[in-house]
Parts: C-alpha cells; sequence; structure tokens
C-alpha cells in the first residue's frame, strides 16, 4: 500500500510539474502542489518504508523531471504552444498633420531633448536638436525624419 501511495505522489508532482513549467507562466498553485507532492513522496518513502526506498525515490524524481523536460522540449509541443504571431505595427504620428521644415511653433514642455510642442494648431512630440529648451519658448522645425520632429530655438528675426 505505501508503494501505491509513492508512486500516486510522484506522478500527481510530476503532473503538476509539466503544468507548471510549460503551461502556467509564473509561480501558481501548480507549482506549489507539484513541490509539495513531491517532497512529500520523498519524506513518506525515508518514513514508511526505509532509507532505500526514499532513495530510489528521489532518483525517481529526478529522472522523471529531466526525463519531462527533455520530452517536452524535443516534441513540438513547445512550437505548438509557442506565439509565432509577429508584430509589423508602424505607429504614424504626424499621420493627417501638415508640418513641414520651416514651419514654427511653441514649445509646451521643456525639451530636455524630447517634449511636447504645439506647431500649426497641432501638439505633437519633437525632439530638441540644439540641446535644452524652456518651455513656451519660440521654436522652429529643422527637419522630419522616419516620424520624428526636430526643431530648435527659433530666433525672429
Amino acid at each position: 500500500m505505501e508503494t501505491l501511495i509513492i508512486i500516486a505522489l510522484i506522478l500527481a508532482g510530476l503532473l503538476l510539474f509539466a503544468v507548471e513549467v510549460f503551461l502556467v507562466p509564473g509561480i501558481t498553485l501548480a507549482g506549489i502542489a507539484s513541490g509539495i507532492s513531491l517532497l512529500y513522496a520523498i519524506y513518506y518513502a525515508f518514513h514508511s518504508v526505509g532509507t532505500q526506498a526514499g532513495f530510489i525515490t528521489l532518483a525517481v524524481e529526478a529522472v522523471g523531471i529531466i526525463g519531462i523536460t527533455i520530452w517536452f522540449m524535443r516534441s513540438k509541443t513547445v512550437d505548438r504552444l509557442s506565439l509565432k504571431q509577429t508584430l509589423d505595427y508602424k505607429p504614424e504620428p504626424l499621420k493627417g498633420i501638415n508640418i513641414q521644415a520651416g514651419d514654427t511653433g511653441m514649445s509646451l514642455t521643456r525639451l530636455t531633448l524630447i517634449g511636447n510642442a504645439e506647431i500649426n494648431g497641432h501638439i505633437i512630440e519633437v525632439q530638441s536638436a540644439d540641446g535644452f529648451i524652456e518651455e513656451r519658448t519660440p521654436i522652429q522645425v529643422t527637419r522630419i525624419n522616419n516620424g520624428t520632429v526636430y526643431v530648435t530655438r527659433y530666433i525672429q528675426q
């Protein structure tokens, strides 16, 4: 009867181990239950059957964990469960906004390289091309590159 209990605990622990490692992310109830089941199987084997049975149980559990891990990694199970979709979304922050080099505006925030500015009535994120620019400073668009608007201080003549 003790052997049957030990086998059931090992099987339950290994099954919960597989669920925890390969199906459920993070530390969950399955992982905690797996650890408790496997540790109790070792304790029960040492306490009820003897030292030799305890070491055999320990070895069977170690081989089982290694075997399940290798089997899952070699099988196509992980490939079937993995995400194969790639993200190809490219944001276009300037879509529908007519801003060109030479346009002027006002910085709304302090441009510590990046900040917000109002240009042609649109509030957009801009990047300073000449260092720090204080809030409420007139600015001028120097260039637009890959959706990034570069600005400098505008000196009125």
